[in-house]
């Protein structure tokens, strides 16, 4: 055998060998994603629910989940990211404390190849893809629920933190019902506050603050959560006026489920928040995989930004006493006995 020829045997032996080695090598070999998920504070109900939700995900889709706190605050939060993205990570989901502060760690993702989703707050950054519901809808029926109850009368209006794009979004549904109302005369808006962090200490006190000013002359209170709303339904309830003056919230918060269960509450915006977790995941690992997520069906569009990004919604549904069984327990949501903990049991809804 000649040299050449006993080197191109030697070669296609080396070869065969290699392709054999690869359908022998354990799957592990290849490298596992890793999903890094900043979270603006875990003290909120839902965002802690969430994180739950995201984690279940991401171990039935075989790749690795890393969560942080920021405890509320946007400066930590882009610390958070910036250690995320030290540490590997192939995608990024932010729910933001400050939709600007948060551009911040998009734009450190970015440069460094990583893609970034906007959970359910929006992020002024173009490279950001937008995960949530659809915000303005979400306040116009908040609002509706309330009109129906009360349409004409003195109105307090309750916002949330005024560095959350989303209480913006909110506040925009809710006055695409209330404005007309109040330019015809039927609603008196007595005044408007906003809440940092959506908090319901401070929601409590502008509702205590206005109920003292106007000589508890209020007729609806429309709040931007169900946090704000609880804290109006606390200062509504030290007037005796829980359950005679309408509020609304939305998340679907158990203590919010259980107030329209004793009637303390008008609505809440029932937004399926597994279905988001599940969605938010699976557009994270695609992008980790260079797609582009197949769930994107709008863009957010936010024109005093100049911020266009393609985006996925999932619906919302209002609840109230009359679907509140039928969406929320039946559906899955949260268990019959923990909605209706606080009404007597022979006026439990039956199956």
């Amino acid at each position: 055998m000649t040299v050449k020829r006993s080197r191109l045997v030697a070669g296609f032996v080396l070869l065969v060998f290699l392709f054999s080695l690869t359908l022998t090598m354990p799957a592990f070999a290849a490298k596992r994603l890793t999903i890094g998920v900043s979270i603006r504070s875990l003290s909120e109900e839902r965002w802690a629910r969430e994180r739950e939700l995201m984690a279940k995900k991401a171990e039935e889709l075989g790749v690795d989940i890393i969560f942080t706190d920021a405890n509320n605050d946007e400066f930590v939060q882009n610390s958070q990211i910036e250690n995320l993205i030290a540490r590997g990570i192939d995608a990024l989901i932010i729910i933001a404390r400050n939709s600007d502060v948060a551009a911040i760690g998009v734009d450190m993702a970015s440069k460094e190849g990583i893609p970034s989703i906007a959970y359910d707050v929006a992020i002024y950054h173009p490279d950001a893809i937008y995960v949530s519901f659809d915000s303005v809808r979400v306040g116009y029926e908040m609002a509706k629920a309330v009109v129906e109850q009360v349409p004409k009368g003195r109105y307090f209006w309750i916002g949330g933190s005024p560095t959350d794009d989303n209480a913006y979004l909110v506040r925009k549904g809710h006055f695409q019902v209330l404005q007309p109302l109040i330019d015809s005369g039927d609603i008196e808006l007595l005044g408007e506050q906003w809440c940092d962090a959506w908090s319901p200490e401070e929601a409590l006190k502008h509702v205590e603050n206005a109920l003292t000013a106007h000589a508890n002359r209020i007729d609806a209170v429309v709040c931007s959560n169900d946090g704000t709303a609880g804290g109006a339904v606390q200062a509504l309830k030290e007037q005796g006026l829980a359950g005679k003056v309408p509020t609304c919230g939305q998340d679907a918060d158990l203590v919010a489920c259980q107030r329209i269960a004793e009637g303390t509450q008008t609505v809440t915006i029932f937004k399926d928040v597994r279905i988001l977790a599940d969605a938010a995941v699976y557009a994270a690992v695609e992008l980790a995989q260079g797609k582009r997520p197949a769930g994107i069906n709008g863009k957010y569009v936010n024109e005093q930004k100049g911020i266009e990004q393609d985006a996925i919604f999932v619906e919302v549904i209002p609840v109230t006493q009359k679907n509140l069984y039928e969406v929320i327990v039946k559906g899955g949501f949260h268990k019959l006995e923990d909605v209706y903990r606080n009404v007597p049991k022979d006026e439990w809804p039956k199956g």
